[in-house]
């Protein structure tokens, strides 16, 4: 199999703007849309490759038919037929509400779903922007339900000021929001459970007050202040370079100025690259894609060797 390219699936958002489009030319016409899903198994939200012979097919189609050869022996033994990862771009013109996910357990037994652990690259923001991740100190339920009750929770709330490449690693359970004027790749499992906990009192286009998931957020907090959301790697030119490494995805970091050949027989698993910044040329002995800033690619698990053909490229490396 080649490698593949998928249409985006665009949404709209209250917080939603117009960087995707000016930033990343994707093709919206709304002034609020806020994320674009550039590979979702998400039921509803199935993507639909965009390149060559198999183009109109959906993923799952692919899953049913090529699973080992598209996923990886190992991925299908332990997700079956459940694409694992959701890809998307997010443009926050407005800040997000305050949120957080529930670990598998807890999603298993209220959503019969997967929990949604995640991470973000930032690949611009405007000046002063800031992302909400966790808590300024240790807090308990009894605490965090009175700053609820007395409009006070983003007094307990840490701010992380944010640049180009600054990265996140979001465990579930982590109170978050990602700020007004963030544009960032986000890689998370597959699930769509959020529980929205303070949304700024604000209305929706209807005049409505969106939903908060108050109750069912209480036991899946972690209240404790942490540390670890902060991802520190290398960004050594013409190498692979780690970010992240967790039972759910591994991320890679390449800014590459040169072509780069990468044998991956022994990954069992598929790759996807998400170009954050340059353009590049990405071949397996099937064929070849290009893709440039804001467009991502699916490399089947079949492949033998990945070539990377660039004069300039930064891209994110994510696989199982």
């Amino acid at each position: 199999m080649y490698p593949l390219k998928f249409k985006p699936i665009l949404k709209e958002r209250l917080w939603g703007g117009t960087k995707l489009k000016e930033v990343l030319g994707k093709p919206i016409k709304s002034q609020i849309t806020g994320e674009s899903w550039e590979l979702s198994g998400v039921d509803g939200d199935i993507s639909i490759v965009a390149n060559g012979p198999l183009k109109g097919k959906t993923l799952q189609e692919l899953i049913s038919e090529q699973g080992e050869q598209l996923l990886g022996k190992s991925v299908v033994e332990r997700f079956g037929d459940e694409f694992p990862i959701l890809i998307k771009f997010i443009d926050a013109k407005r800040d997000l509400s305050v949120q957080l996910h529930p670990n598998d357990a807890l999603a298993k037994k209220r959503h019969n779903s997967f929990g949604k652990t995640e991470m973000w690259y930032i690949m611009d923001a405007d000046p002063g922007a800031k992302l909400i991740v966790g808590f300024n100190k240790n807090v308990d339920k009894q605490e965090y339900v009175q700053s609820l009750k007395n409009n006070t929770l983003l007094d307990l709330l840490n701010y992380e000021e944010v640049a180009e490449g600054d990265t996140f690693f979001i465990n579930t359970g982590k109170i978050h929001a990602i700020g007004a004027g963030v544009l960032l790749a986000e890689i998370q499992q597959t699930s769509d459970i959020t529980y929205r906990v303070f949304d700024f009192n604000r209305k929706d286009k209807d005049g409505n007050y969106r939903e908060l998931h108050t109750e069912l957020a209480l036991d899946a907090i972690d209240y404790t202040k942490k540390d670890d959301f902060k991802v520190s790697y290398n960004h050594e030119p013409d190498k692979v370079n780690s970010m992240v490494e967790s039972p759910y995805f591994k991320t890679n970091f390449l800014e590459l100025n040169q072509n780069m050949q990468l044998r991956i027989e022994d990954r069992d698993s598929f790759t996807i690259y998400m170009c954050v910044g340059g353009e590049a040329e990405i071949a397996n002995a099937t064929g070849r894609a290009r893709i440039k800033k804001g467009e991502t690619l699916l490399v089947p698990a079949d492949s033998m060797v990945i070539d990377i053909v660039t004069k300039g490229a930064k891209l994110l490396e994510v696989t199982i």
